[in-house]
């Protein structure tokens, strides 16, 4: 028993009978799993980089806001002044008057028409040491309001600007964490992942293709109908299109690198139209078309949460700036899960 006892006694653990114990090192992972994940990661990155996008544009918008009411404080201190000017003036006249009050310096006027001409002026006078006083307030009022939305706007400011940096840091997270999971692959891994990636997205456009309201676009662009782009549009599908090659880069503009909604604005703004810096902002603001009536320069907004973007440039293609590590380039419109397509137009 005792010899059956130290046998069964395995790295300083005692095995009871009858109990299956598993593989301690961790089990391995398949190339889908990893590509799921991996897949994960960067759209988690790219939604963080909308929210990243949608602080900076409020965080402009703030300080824009704060510097127009500095403006505003500067020109009614300046007007407070020039009204302080006015009553010290008023104040020094009663002074030399010996101090005492217009109505009170009538009763002592020997001449009738006298009397008559100093009531009349001292009703003006009084209605302008009225006015005056008036404006005084206003503009007291008027200092006051935009101290009070001054300290407001600094505090959005803040909000905004903390709103940034948490983007920031959960889009570096993800990122790194993405890359961490891609360096562990050996090159031949990375070939087949690349491989996986390429071939769901040609599955997911040939069912795209084969559905009833991108038939119906096909079609109308073949015989250069309703679907034909309009000028602005040509004009936003050349910009995007001559961008292919350019590196993404998170919350990038261009004009050397681009993320996906930069991409997006830049190429309408050449149109000669603006529009919201996000795609999650494109989506909600821009107006919705139907797949069928979709034509090249029309947005197409991906995944549920719109965190994805790219312009069709027709025949069934789209251009976009796929994701950290990738370019500027064409792909088929239905290679991911679109959520809508929306018009600048």
């Amino acid at each position: 028993m005792a010899t059956a006892l130290v046998c069964a006694v395995v790295t300083g653990m005692i095995v009871t009978p009858g109990v299956a114990y598993a593989d301690p090192s961790p089990p391995q992972r398949s190339l889908e799993d990893v590509h799921r994940e991996v897949e994960d990661l960067y759209r988690k990155a790219e939604a963080a980089t909308d929210a990243y996008n949608a602080a900076s544009e409020a965080q402009s918008r703030q300080e824009k806001s704060i510097v127009e009411i500095a403006r505003s404080v500067t020109a009614a201190q300046e007007r407070m002044a020039r009204l302080k000017n006015q009553a010290g003036a008023l104040a020094r006249s009663q002074y030399r008057a010996g101090g005492m009050p217009d109505g009170a310096r009538l009763f002592f006027d020997a001449s009738p028409d006298s009397f008559l001409d100093g009531v009349s002026l001292a009703h003006k006078g009084e209605q302008a040491t009225r006015g005056l006083l008036a404006q005084v307030a206003v503009t007291q009022k008027k200092l006051d309001g935009y101290a009070k939305a001054a300290d407001e706007r600094w505090k959005k400011l803040d909000g905004e600007r903390k709103k940034k940096e948490d983007a920031k840091k959960e889009v570096e997270t993800r990122l790194k964490d993405a890359k961490r999971l891609e360096e562990r692959l050996e090159e031949k891994e990375r070939e087949r992942l690349r491989r996986i990636e390429e071939e769901r997205a040609r599955e997911a456009q040939r069912q795209w293709l084969a559905s009833e309201p991108v038939k119906s676009v096909t079609l109308k662009e073949a015989g250069a109908g309703t679907s034909a782009s309009t000028t602005e549009g040509g004009r936003a599908v050349a910009f995007a299109t001559a961008q292919i090659g350019k590196n993404y880069v998170w919350g990038a503009v261009g004009p050397d690198t681009f993320d996906c909604s930069g991409l997006t604005l830049r190429a309408w703004e050449a149109a000669g139209r603006a529009i919201p810096r996000t795609s999650q902002e494109q989506w909600r603001l821009l107006p919705k078309v139907d797949i069928k009536d979709m034509r090249p320069g029309d947005l197409v907004i991906y995944f549920k949460d719109a965190s994805h973007v790219a312009m069709y440039v027709g025949d069934g293609t789209m251009v976009h700036a796929p994701r950290p590590g990738r370019q500027v380039t064409l792909a088929g419109a239905g290679s991911m899960p679109i959520l809508g397509v929306v018009r600048p137009g």
